[in-house]
Order: C-alpha cells, then structure tokens, then sequence
C-alpha cells in the first residue's frame, strides 16, 4: 500500500480486507511529534484505502502506549507559538483515528497511559487483555488533559477517579465499567480483535462507513434530529449496488458479494 512503507513509528498488515497497525516506537510507544505526523497519514491512506474495511491498532511489546514524550515539551514554552502548534498536532492525531471513516478497533496489550489512553479511547472498538491498564498521570506532573475523550467512554463518577487519582485502571475492571467490549488473556487478545475485524469486513462496506459517520455526527444531537440524519443515510444506501447485492441475496438464501459499490 503506497505510502505506509516509509513509517518509523507503525507497521501495517493488511489481510482479508483488515489492517493491523502495529504501534513501534520502543521502549514504550510514547507519541514524539513524528508519531503524530505519521497517525494522521496513516489513518487518512487507511480511510480511503478500498481493500480496508476494518482496523485493529495496538502495540508492539509491552505496553499500548506510555503516552506524550514530555521531553519534546520542554522546548514549548521557550518556542514562539509552540504550544499552539503541538496541540493543534495532538488533536489532529486523535481525530484522524475518531474521524477514520473505517472502523477501528483497540486491542489494548499492556500500559495506556495518558495520551496513549486517549488514543485508545478515540478507537470504535475497546477490548483490553487481563493485564493491560488504562491510567490518566496529568495531574501526577502538573498537567490536565484527555477529561473530554474520557467522559466518552467512563461513568460520570469512574471519570472522575480516574482523572483526580491517576490510579490504574486494569482490564478486569473496564470490562466491568462497560468502558471496554472484551476483557481477554493476553495471548487471545489479538485472536478475538481479529475474529470481531473478520466479522464487521464481511458486512456491505459502504453500510459501515455509513454507520461509523453516523455515530460521529449523531452523537451530540438530539434524538429527532440524529434518527432523521440515519435516515437519510439510509435512503442514499439504497440506491447502491451493495445494498441491492444484500437485499437479493437475502432473498436467495446466500452469502452475498459486496464491492463497495
């Protein structure tokens, strides 16, 4: 795939219409400047790459990801207009996997620590292994950030703890929140990432992008007005080959051919 061969922070494998990016920045996969660059690239060819229709983003080794390199931060507040521009970067990096129009799937194998769980929380789908943890540290270096992306994702009151305590929260316990979907052992963790990447690939492809924008734009609007949005998107599925292909072979009894058409 052109344009994901020259990255220094991601590996990327795409099979049977998933791609697998592989966070690799060691020791723990901390977000530097070039790793944000490269996640909006990555994310923007990824979304318009037609043979993806689902993603799985995790990391390679033992953590997720440690979060910000705060020894770019340094030079910030000397530089003119920098913070400026490294939040404008920041927010890019996560809103090109939110705004991803495929798609994506967490597969958390270890620490997700501040920006790295922001990261994970901006991903569709959350599934976390027995000895992974989510921890937001702001407040642990004089810092605060990510209150947003987590009120997404935890209770009011478990947002709360999480962001005032900088406390651990292992995948045990987000599955029980419902912050997480699936709670694995760690060796199964990719297994069950790949069956659930399996099964949304296998749907009518423009039915998904559809519905993945629908739950972006929908999800600060009021009930009337995000149901009568769905339908248009609805209407406009309609008149696609796909759909046309899904419909007929319900009819027939079959498994159908989708070419996201």
């Amino acid at each position: 795939m052109n344009g994901v061969d020259t990255l220094n922070r991601f590996k990327v494998t795409v099979e049977a219409h998933v791609a697998t990016v592989l966070i690799t920045a060691p020791p723990v996969n901390a977000q530097d400047r070039l790793f944000r660059e490269e996640i909006v690239r990555l994310f923007d060819i990824l979304g318009a790459e037609p043979d993806v229709r689902a993603i799985i983003l995790t990391g390679d080794g033992r953590a997720f990801s440690a979060g910000a390199d705060i020894s770019e931060r340094a030079a910030l507040a000397t530089e003119p207009g920098g913070y400026g521009r490294h939040n404008r970067l920041v927010r890019s990096a996560f809103d090109a996997v939110l705004e991803c129009t495929k798609p994506v799937i967490a597969a958390v194998n270890g620490a997700a620590i501040g920006a790295g769980s922001v990261l994970a929380l901006c991903c569709d789908i959350l599934l976390v292994s027995e000895t992974a943890f989510l921890s937001m540290t702001e407040v642990d270096v004089g810092m605060a950030g990510g209150v947003r992306h987590v009120m997404r994702a935890f209770p009011p009151s478990d947002a709360r703890l999480l962001i005032f305590t900088a406390r651990r929260v292992y995948g045990p316990d987000l599955y029980r929140m419902n912050v997480a979907s699936l709670c694995t052992a760690p060796d199964q963790l990719l297994v069950e990432a790949q069956k659930i990447a399996t099964e949304i690939a296998g749907k009518a492809p423009l039915a998904v992008v559809a519905a993945k924008r629908s739950f972006g734009l929908t999800e600060e609007m009021p009930l009337r007005d995000g149901y009568r949005y769905e339908q248009t998107q609805t209407a406009a599925l309609a008149l696609t080959e796909d759909t046309q292909e899904a419909l007929k072979a319900f009819a027939e009894k079959r498994k159908p051919v989708f070419k996201g058409r």
